[in-house]
């Protein structure tokens, strides 16, 4: 009995495992907190990326007084750049211009989407107050971006990621589609 009370009190003033033990205690936390600050960030990235695609593609089509269709597929090809290094298949783009007439009547002129419904000239989608001024018009470019995380199977449902950008033309009232 003495051999094992002597073998135990060595034990407890043998201080060389201490530091293994503690590594094994923290490394999983540590991992998991430096994994979950690398998905934030790529999230944070993304979003920003997100809000710089409705900017520009806004951007690119208020610089002209008419759009035409391969106006628009070099446009949805410029955001996709724009999202680089994230990939693009889920993000979803509409283009919609918005006028009002003299009358004060706010109606949509046109809108088309690339992975979005466009909006129907019926509907009128909802603008913030003060945005619309008689015999004007506002390109309004909405994007969404579904964002997916590595680690696949902690996050099982993607966060989905979107923008408005409104951008009054710039060479006329309103932008005419052709």
């Amino acid at each position: 009995m003495r051999q094992v009370f002597r073998l135990f009190t060595a034990l407890k003033r043998d201080r060389r495992g201490v530091s293994a033990v503690e590594f094994a205690l923290l490394a999983p936390f540590m991992i998991a907190l430096y994994l979950g600050s690398v998905q934030l960030t790529l999230g944070l990235t993304a979003d920003r990326k997100v809000s710089q695609v409705a900017n520009s593609v806004a951007d690119l089509v208020t610089q002209d007084d008419f759009v035409t269709d391969s106006d628009l597929v070099d446009i949805y090809a410029a955001a996709d750049a724009i999202l680089n290094p994230f990939d693009p298949e889920p993000l979803a783009l509409r283009i919609t211009s918005v006028r009002m007439d003299a009358e004060g009547e706010v109606f949509v002129d046109w809108s088309e989407g690339d992975g979005m419904t466009p909006h129907d000239t019926d509907s009128l989608p909802d603008l913030p107050e003060g945005l619309m001024a008689p015999m004007n018009s506002i390109i309004m470019v909405e994007a969404t971006y579904r964002f997916s995380t590595n680690l696949g199977e902690l996050t099982k449902t993607p966060i989905t990621l979107s923008d408005t950008a409104y951008l009054r033309p710039r060479r006329g009232p309103w932008v005419r589609r052709g």
